[in-house]
């Protein structure tokens, strides 16, 4: 086979430019610690580093996440405790006011305190996070959700939403509560209400505000209501309780009881969860009408009507309600006990519902940590893996580069050689 000179020159150059850029190649891939330095050094393991590149980022992005949801759950549990401490002394503070052996003014002073404590609440419940935002607002993260109106109440002006972040692919946590559904939506105890519908002449009969102390057993509580019918002399102090309305001389009664000698203490009531007091001295055929809602009379007919009450009541317009009635000198000793025991069984159905949401953010907080060892765990294993595709093998590299670096000295020799080959040498 004929050999051009051209030809022995261009394959000898070519032949040197190759090996040269192998050994370059790989002094490149040595100079960098990678083995990969372009996809077309191995496509596979390319795309591969790609995807966990990819993963990477988002696994820093749900990094970023954690750690906000963790600082905005912990700000919430912080001041969820700062409000059940402020609770706490509030019930302690109601506890105190149920002294009958507290004058006016005494009653008074702990008004005082009370008035402080509900100002402290308030603004706890409108905490604002680091970037400004209220904290039991909802979506409505501007929005201040808690009002005090000119006449002492209080009104939620956020929105029930819950703000979420996302910590994983397919796992969202929530990152804060509303107010309404931790301080607003409390059982409200004193729903229902009471009257004497008949009132004979010498009667000194007085009945208390009703009080729900059991929400099971209140299920069973007549949706009319109830009437308490005192019988006749010589057995006045017994009575008898029927459904409202329902025809007490052939009706069977639903229960029955009768107060003790002792006029100095009351005699309790309890049917379907509801519980009302009795004092004074009946003298026979009094009826108290007991419903849900706010009871009316007329004087003159005699007819009951009821006015809706809500059946749930916020944390704040309890406690204001009670100071209301410890700060008015006209409230009696009866009415300081009704305001008493309502605001207690209120102020125990709140702390429950904040104990609630402090239970939830622990559970979360728990998600969180888990979820944080879990992306760490993922992330030390895409390192791994990205370590094994991507970083180079010193010893295997070095001792290429080697071989490459005799290969190319040996083409550059013989290229001289053979370039000096010629016919005219000859002649």
């Amino acid at each position: 086979m004929r050999i051009s000179t051209l030809q022995a020159f261009n394959n000898g150059v070519s032949g040197i430019q190759r090996n040269y850029s192998n050994a370059t190649r790989t002094q490149e891939q040595i100079s960098t610690g990678n083995r990969i330095l372009t996809p077309a050094d191995d496509p596979v393991a390319s795309v591969r580093l790609l995807q966990l590149d990819q993963q990477q980022s988002v696994l820093s992005q749900y990094d970023s996440n954690l750690t906000a949801a963790k600082n905005s759950l912990s700000q919430e549990e912080v001041t969820l405790n700062s409000v059940n401490t402020v609770l706490q002394r509030v019930r302690e503070l109601t506890v105190r006011a149920g002294n009958g052996s507290l004058d006016p003014q005494d009653r008074k002073s702990i008004a005082a305190e009370l008035g402080e404590r509900e100002d402290e609440l308030l603004g706890l419940m409108n905490t604002r996070n680091a970037r400004g935002e209220y904290l039991f607002s909802g979506f409505q993260g501007k929005t201040q959700p808690f009002v005090r109106a000119a006449d002492g109440s209080y009104s939620y002006q956020g929105d029930e939403g819950q703000r979420k972040l996302q910590i994983a692919s397919s796992l969202n946590v929530p990152i804060s509560d509303n107010g309404k559904s931790v301080f607003q939506s409390v059982t409200n105890a004193g729903r229902v209400d009471s009257a004497l519908v008949v009132n004979p002449n010498g009667s000194t009969l007085s009945v208390s505000a009703p009080l729900v102390q059991d929400e099971v057993a209140f299920s069973a509580f007549p949706s009319a209501g109830i009437q308490v019918v005192f019988n006749d002399a010589p057995d006045e102090r017994s009575y008898k309780v029927f459904e409202y309305g329902a025809d007490t001389s052939t009706a069977t009664p639903l229960a029955s009881g009768s107060m003790d000698q002792d006029t100095s203490k009351s005699d309790q009531l309890v049917f379907a969860g509801v519980a009302l007091q009795f004092d004074g001295i009946p003298v026979g055929g009094e009826t108290v009408a007991v419903m849900a809602g706010q009871i009316s009379v007329d004087p003159v007919t005699g007819t009951v009507t009821t006015a809706a009450v809500e059946n749930k009541q916020g944390i704040l317009d309890t406690i204001a309600n009670l100071r209301k009635s410890l700060e008015d000198p006209g409230t009696s000793a009866s009415g300081v006990r009704d305001a008493v025991a309502v605001a207690l069984t209120n102020l125990d159905h709140g702390m429950v519902s904040v104990d609630a949401a402090r239970g939830n953010i622990g559970a979360r907080l728990n998600v969180i940590e888990s979820t944080q060892t879990d992306n760490e765990d993922v992330t030390l294993v895409n390192k791994g893996v990205q370590a094994d595709l991507r970083e180079l093998d010193y010893a295997e590299a070095l001792s290429r580069l080697s071989m490459q670096t005799v290969v190319l000295e040996a083409a550059q020799q013989s290229y001289v050689k053979v370039a000096g080959l010629s016919l005219f040498n000859k002649m």
